[in-house]
């Protein structure tokens, strides 16, 4: 099967800075690829290039088969609008707007009408544990919260592929492994694929697959890591069990 989501042999430096030394990443359809390394290694820079939010130096990205380093600004923006979805380490969610608004962004951003937009995000609440918090601001959130508001808002598109950059990093662990589980869940349940950074192995457990990122360049491993029966993700695990619960 081709990659859905390449990079190859990509450079990247800020200023005299080196960031990335010819990494190259490929994650498939509906897979969980885990991106892992010390801070400062270029994993974030890495997810950037491969969101087309950066454009490298050299090298190439790929996704569905096509380059998009070469494309323009608003090629690439339209298409980070219509074909990806981003989850961030603090949710960044616009504090003006309610909850539910939040969720709808993407859409209306999109030129979805409001009523349709919110019509959509609202299912998102009840999936995701937040029934009764649509209308609250993210100040009335707590981080877990907010967190899987951020989330609702990086898939409500339905999004091919979903960034996620240090998702749990704001989070105390247990709250950390609840929005874990309901993301890996909610993306195999859309078939998104999801490139997830991060630097602790707990939270690289949820992946199908590690790669790690040291000193700008990229290593995949072969051997899948998801959790299994009694860890913290896997589907008898405690977080699953908590949240059912």
């Amino acid at each position: 099967m081709s990659p859905l989501i390449e990079a190859r042999g990509v450079e990247l430096a800020f200023g005299e800075t080196p960031a990335l030394r010819g990494a190259s990443l490929a994650a498939e359809a509906g897979e969980v690829l885990a991106v892992m390394g010390p801070s400062g290694s270029g994993k974030s820079t890495l997810l950037h290039c491969l969101a087309g939010i950066l454009v490298p130096d050299a090298g190439e990205v790929l996704f569905d088969g096509r380059r998009i380093d070469t494309l323009d600004e608003n090629r690439r923006s339209a298409l980070r609008r219509d074909s990806f979805g981003f989850v961030f380490q603090f949710g960044q969610l616009v504090p003006e707007l309610t909850a539910e608004e939040n969720v709808a962004l993407p859409l209306l951003l999109g030129g979805t009408r409001r009523a349709a937009a919110l019509a959509e995000a609202r299912p998102w609440f009840g999936r995701l544990g937040l029934d009764g918090l649509e209308r609250r601001r993210s100040g009335e959130l707590s981080g877990g919260q907010a967190q899987r508001v951020a989330l609702a808002r990086g898939l409500v598109t339905r999004p091919r592929v979903l960034f996620a950059d240090e998702p749990t990093g704001a989070l105390d662990s247990l709250t950390g492994e609840q929005v874990m589980a309901l993301m890996v869940a909610a993306a195999r349940d859309e078939g998104t694929t999801v490139v997830l950074v991060t630097h602790e192995p707990r939270v690289a457990a949820y992946a199908d697959r590690e790669a790690m990122v040291r000193d700008g360049r990229a290593r995949q491993l072969a051997t899948g890591s998801a959790p299994g029966p009694g860890y913290g993700g896997g589907p008898g695990g405690p977080a699953a069990e908590r949240i059912a619960s």
